[in-house]
């Protein structure tokens, strides 16, 4: 294994591997994982009890240890001090590819200082599962993971990418979801969006809609499983017309105070927002299409 930007492997120094998991089908695991995972020293795993049933079925009995989010600095100090001993190590999540949105990135980081090779076993990734599955542009993307919960580092990030062109990526748990489109709404404004859940799953489920769709649509069913939220970017004549990056309620208050009445209002803003009327109207009413 090779490192560039003067970094040099330390020999007789373990290898760490992160190690992509299936997302729900098991059928999706590699064989190349499999071999990974059942000759490695020790598995680092974000829940050990999650992925004792995924060594079952396949019979591995290699010893884990916990690695998660609140005990990630203590456990990567007992990691690091392994793989300097030669031991190697696979890292795994619940589901999908580790250090993204999950433990790993500052082991990697710490891993790279200290000239321990790291290395992936690829495989599984939710987010791209869902953007390939999404209808959206995927020619340029970019993924913004959970929006924090901390009310100023949420508004931040969402004005931080008021103006981003390219589709966007989002992970929600379930009782955020109604919290989460709502914000997108009121910051960005209506966008296409597509709600995937349950992916490679036998429930699998993929909603094509709209924010306002979306928000309709969970107003009155409680969400169920983790999401993975792909969002349109801004388009072009939206960025030329201001108003399309407000909400539909704001966009149609600019028409009403230039002297607008209801229903010239409604096809001013269908009309700059490429929508048919009876949505516009629909949203204004807060009716169901």
């Amino acid at each position: 294994m090779k490192f560039t930007d003067g970094q040099v492997r330390v020999m007789n120094k373990g290898i760490l591997y992160l190690c992509a998991t299936p997302i729900g089908n098991l059928g999706d695991i590699s064989q190349r994982c499999l071999e990974t995972l059942a000759s490695v020293d020790l598995i680092a795993a974000e829940d050990t009890r999650h992925t004792l049933k995924l060594l079952n079925h396949f019979g591995i009995k290699t010893p884990m240890t916990s690695y998660y989010e609140h005990n990630k600095r203590e456990k990567g100090d007992y990691l690091l001090k392994l793989l300097e001993e030669g031991k190697n190590i696979a890292v795994v999540t619940d589901a999908g590819t580790p250090a993204v949105s999950d433990p790993g990135e500052d082991l990697v980081r710490s891993c790279i200082d200290m000239g321990i090779a790291v290395t992936g076993v690829p495989g599984a990734s939710a987010a791209i599962c869902a953007l390939t599955l999404s209808g959206l542009p995927t020619g340029r993307f970019c993924f913004e993971g959970f929006l924090s919960v901390n009310r100023r580092q949420r508004r931040a990030h969402l004005d931080d990418i008021k103006s981003e062109k390219r589709t966007m990526i989002f992970y929600e748990a379930p009782h955020k979801l109604c919290a989460t489109l709502n914000d997108l709404y009121e910051t960005l404004g209506e966008r296409r969006i597509a709600l995937a859940r349950e992916l490679t799953k036998r429930h699998e489920e993929l909603i094509y809609t709209t924010l306002s769709g979306a928000i309709q649509k969970y107003a009155d069913a409680s969400p169920k499983g983790e999401y993975v939220l792909i969002l349109e970017g801004l388009h072009v004549s939206d960025e030329e017309n201001p108003l399309c990056s407000l909400g539909v309620e704001d966009h149609m208050a600019h028409y009403l105070k230039a002297g607008s009445d209801e229903m010239s209002a409604i096809k001013a803003v269908a009309r700059d927002r490429g929508m048919r009327k009876n949505e516009i109207y629909a949203m204004v009413k807060k009716k169901p299409l």
